[in-house]
């Protein structure tokens, strides 16, 4: 990130893509690198002073509107918690809870976002054990933010964006998208098919059944901000692979896939907030697959593609995998129904701020 490019915080550089990757390299992971901040994972795993391992983690919050179809920002910041320690194999144990609430903040509302935090802490079992309330003049927190962090015991271990082989499966655990549509759809009014649900929810004890199994998975990763394709992304640059995903395989809902035709988006760019993304061995991807879609939270699950060292190369027109003018590493490629094949970049720029 040059002052040439950037020399203010803009809107993108909270969007999860490109500008985000860029800030937390070049200023945070640049005054406060050390071994466990450098492993980007979406919970740090930390070793206690027992037998065991911890995962902590913390996220904040800024969504508009602050209720949604689906839920409102208090069960997000349960469940965007409780996911971020699930998908590092940790069962949630205790959240913090602090609030930024801005003059006039109606008691009512306070009192429905307390109700649908208490709600969703129910479905993983974790607590609120401490937290911090700040009031600031109207006009400077429009409503209200929320900061939670978690703190999870490790159960099952060894899971990394870094740990990804040739070969490895790529498996969705449900329709993508429709957390990124629901909130873009109410705020611009639009209305598809009587409305677009976000998929809220908390995943522990999706992950639990799977993972319980002992199936042989190398990484989990909840597809907030920058969707789908900022995960893969970021996995293929994590462990060094290409990964080569088949349009055709992705779930995504009717009434998400024309209110992004519609705005001319893709839904692959779009957040979720009850989908995960497996990188599992492929002698266990149909086992595992098996057990997702018994859960209801995963039964529209889709093996979308594999993890590949093939060298992807490419001409003017599209790319192949026998010409070699050029070859590739680190990168997505997603093909089309017909057969075409593209790279599926990281999302950039503005694409939707206030998500989360």
């Amino acid at each position: 990130m040059s002052n040439d490019n950037f020399d203010k915080i803009l809107i993108s550089h909270g969007g999860g893509g490109k500008e985000t990757s860029e800030l937390i390299k070049n200023i945070f992971c640049k005054y406060l690198s050390n071994d466990i901040l450098l492993k980007m994972e979406d919970a740090a795993i930390l070793s206690s002073n027992g037998s065991g391992k911890i995962a902590f983690t913390t996220d904040s919050f800024t969504v508009t509107p602050l209720f949604f179809n689906g839920g409102d920002i208090g069960k997000l910041s349960v469940a965007g918690t409780v996911n971020d320690l699930s998908v590092m194999g940790a069962k949630p144990l205790f959240l913090s809870l602090s609030l930024i609430i801005e003059e006039g903040f109606l008691l009512s509302n306070l009192e429905k976002i307390i109700l649908s935090i208490k709600d969703e802490l129910e479905v993983s079992g974790a607590k609120i054990v401490t937290g911090d309330t700040k009031v600031v003049p109207k006009g400077k927190a429009d409503g209200i933010f929320i900061n939670t962090s978690g703190i999870g015991d490790v159960i099952y271990e060894n899971l990394s964006a870094s740990n990804i082989n040739d070969g490895d499966a790529i498996i969705v655990s449900g329709e993508i998208g429709d957390h990124g549509a629901a909130i873009m759809s109410l705020r611009e009014g639009i209305n598809i098919d009587a409305g677009i649900k976000s998929d809220c929810a908390s995943l522990w004890g999706m992950l639990d059944d799977v993972l319980k199994n002992g199936f042989n998975v190398k990484a989990i990763r909840d597809a907030t901000r920058g969707g789908l394709a900022a995960v893969l992304n970021e996995w293929a640059e994590s462990s060094n692979i290409n990964i080569c995903i088949d349009e055709e395989k992705i779930p995504v809902k009717d009434n998400v896939k024309g209110f992004c035709e519609l705005i001319g988006l893709e839904p692959y760019q779009f957040a979720c907030e009850g989908r995960v993304i497996f990188a599992v061995s492929n002698n266990d991807a149909d086992k595992l697959l098996k057990v997702l879609r018994a859960n209801p939270l995963g039964e529209k699950s889709q093996i979308i593609g594999y993890a590949s060292i093939i060298d992807f190369a490419v001409n003017n027109d599209d790319l192949c995998e026998l010409k070699n003018y050029r070859n590739f590493n680190k990168k997505v490629i997603i093909k089309n129904i017909y057969g075409i094949s593209r790279f599926l970049d990281t999302p950039s720029g503005e694409l939707l701020p206030r998500i989360c």
